[in-house]
């Protein structure tokens, strides 16, 4: 994906506190062509200050690993289906703490970023670029209605907003 022309043809949705879990947000940021690409939003605690990746798994349970999705063909055969809940992997910080990162949209998983495992660094310093988690097709009926759940960017602010009032 280049930079800066990301931007043009994606729009951002945002899924705040996932799973409960304050600041635990995601970006899906939704392409013309209807595919998504599962980022961390920038409240994420991994993005913030101090905090070091120590590994990425995409081995979320013992018989299923992210890593062996295989896609085939235009209809997408072989791929896994997600649920907005599907864990799609699990990073740990240096810290001790581990962050799960859900999907957040239904969906096939056309690819899971592998880039991330031999350089975490890029998913904090360019997480909505090169340091994407995964790359997931809505099923074409679903594509309009599968950001019902999520924030546009103005009201992901808000919420930013009304986190930093409450802690204030």
């Amino acid at each position: 994906m280049a930079a800066g022309g990301a931007e043009r043809y994606f729009t951002r949705w945002y899924k705040p506190d996932v799973k409960g879990r304050p600041c635990e947000d995601f970006c899906v940021l939704q392409h013309s062509n209807r595919i998504c690409v599962i980022t961390l939003a920038e409240a994420h605690p991994l993005l913030q200050s101090g905090k070091t990746i120590k590994s990425i798994n995409y081995q979320i349970s013992a018989n299923c690993s992210r890593l062996q999705n295989k896609v085939s063909g235009k209809s997408k055969r072989g791929a896994q289906f997600l649920t907005e809940l599907a864990p799609l992997c699990r990073i740990s910080s240096s810290d001790g703490e581990e962050y799960t990162i859900y999907s957040c949209i239904r969906g096939r998983l056309i690819e899971v970023n592998e880039n991330i495992l031999s350089n975490p660094a890029i998913l904090q310093e360019k997480p909505s670029t090169e340091g994407y988690i995964a790359v997931v097709l809505p099923k074409f009926e679903e594509s309009k209605s599968i950001t019902q759940g999520l924030l546009t960017q103005k009201e992901y602010e808000e919420v930013l907003l009304k986190r930093l009032n409450s802690s204030s």
